[in-house]
């Protein structure tokens, strides 16, 4: 489910030939959209790397995998280091065993921070270089939550930075169509209180506000896991949702419970919702958004992550026939913007010089504008221009990122699976049938009890 909006576009500069400028790069140094300024400045002063290599591992394949050598050409150009990618469909099982071995590659790009956790545990990474941290705190919306979750504690107990965070993607977003708001005199919400109260509007227009869809298969219910997530994230504190996830709160906390309620106010509520409250378990989450698409429409708004227009019907185009907008903050709780959503982070497996000057250019803005620039890539990085993106939807994205407050991961990702992937899902299937939201966190938290 975790996939970043528009990955399936064509990359353009790379599937069309290469075109890279000056025979190598993707984009030639001086021209586009692209802070050149600073690269400049970094590869005046980058040591001399020649005869030295840096190797990369990570589940990047086409053409994610063409657009990230694209990135490293770069560096490679400034240091004369040979900068090799190798993507892999069995990266996470890979990377143990070599790093067992002793034939780690010297970065390994973690697709969620649970496992590089583990390896850090158990001594098989090192530490990201001196600066980091204050450099990502600094530079990144919501860099102190980008720390947080790139600090994991070394086979010593002791906590340090081992993961940059680099391609990143978003959940907090509601579809619509901005026609259908235009028509009817509905305006983008701006908080959480406006949303509840277009809401009740729209119903009591005679219209329905929203699709929702649960069904998934063997998956059905992860959908909600998600709503109840980013409303946790808007009703309590951070540190009260890491609780959460880690179980130090239990399940059933009344606070818990709550935003499982506030869940059900948008989903159980049959004015509210396509088809009724008892239609939601059933509809498939593919199938629930093009209710935004029928006429007459069946929904004036779907919440759901960046990659949903993969469901759109064929010829849906951004900004015309479909826009977002950020799931909003209560204005009344004091909590800032958060943002719920994953990414990927890269770690240092097998040290080297030449590995930290190339977590060095890792954060210059060039090194995420190239990617932005071909594909489906996302940066809460404060410097890089807006304009390098490749889309409207993709730059619109990363202003939410650069504008969160507090970034968290999705919660059922970091619990155990036979929670998060588990009791979560079909409780969130009990609950939406009308189960009280107690008894279901109840339930929830004694299946996570006996997996302890």
């Amino acid at each position: 489910m975790k996939k970043t909006m528009f990955t399936s576009v064509a990359v353009a500069a790379l599937s069309a030939g290469a075109a890279f400028a000056d025979g190598h790069l993707a984009f030639a140094p001086g021209e586009g959209p692209f802070s050149w300024d600073s690269y400049n400045a970094w590869a005046e002063n980058a040591p001399d790397l020649s005869g030295q290599r840096v190797t990369i591992t990570g589940p990047w394949l086409q053409p994610e995998d063409g657009v990230f050598r694209s990135v490293i050409a770069y560096f490679a150009e400034a240091t004369g280091a040979e900068a090799i990618y190798t993507g892999s469909d069995s990266f996470e099982q890979q990377i143990v065993v070599d790093a067992e071995a002793g034939a780690a590659p010297n970065v390994a790009v973690f697709p969620q921070p649970g496992l590089a956790a583990d390896m850090a545990a158990r001594g098989l990474l090192s530490p990201l270089p001196d600066g980091m941290g204050e450099f990502v705190a600094n530079n990144y919306g919501a860099g102190e939550s980008w720390v947080d979750l790139g600090t994991f504690a070394d086979k010593d107990g002791n906590d340090e930075l081992f993961g940059f965070f680099y391609n990143v993607n978003v959940k907090s977003l509601v579809w619509f169509v901005p026609e259908n708001f235009e028509d009817a005199g509905y305006e983008v919400p701006e908080t959480m209180e406006d949303l509840r109260a277009l809401t009740e509007q729209i119903a009591a227009d005679g219209e329905t506000p929203w699709c929702i869809g649960l069904g998934s298969g063997a998956a059905t219910g992860w959908p909600a896991t998600d709503w109840v997530e980013d409303l946790m994230l808007r009703t309590q504190p951070a540190d009260v949702y890491d609780a959460w996830t880690s179980n130090e709160m239990p399940f059933d906390d009344p606070r818990v419970i709550a935003a499982i309620e506030e869940f059900g106010w948008f989903a159980r509520n049959d004015d509210f919702v396509s088809g009724g409250a008892g239609a939601v378990a059933s509809t498939d989450f593919r199938d629930s958004p093009k209710g935004l698409f029928s006429s007459p429409q069946q929904c004036y708004m779907h919440r759901q992550a960046s990659f949903v227009p993969a469901f759109f019907p064929e010829g849906i185009e951004f900004g015309e026939d479909v826009d977002f907008f950020y799931f909003p903050s209560y204005a009344s709780k004091d909590l800032g913007n958060p943002v719920l959503g994953g990414g990927t982070l890269l770690s240092i497996t097998d040290p080297s010089d030449a590995t930290s000057e190339l977590m060095k250019f890792l954060q210059l803005p060039l090194a995420h504008e190239v990617f932005m620039a071909q594909s489906g890539f996302l940066t809460p990085h404060k410097g890089v221009n807006l304009e390098a993106y490749l889309n409207d939807a993709l730059r619109g994205q990363g202003e939410i990122l650069i504008n969160a407050t507090t970034f968290r991961f999705d919660g059922s990702d970091l619990m155990p699976g036979g929670v998060g992937a588990g009791t979560f899902w079909t409780g969130m299937v009990d609950y939406t049938g009308g189960k009280d939201a107690g008894e279901v966190a109840s339930e929830i938290q004694s299946s996570w009890d006996a997996l302890k």
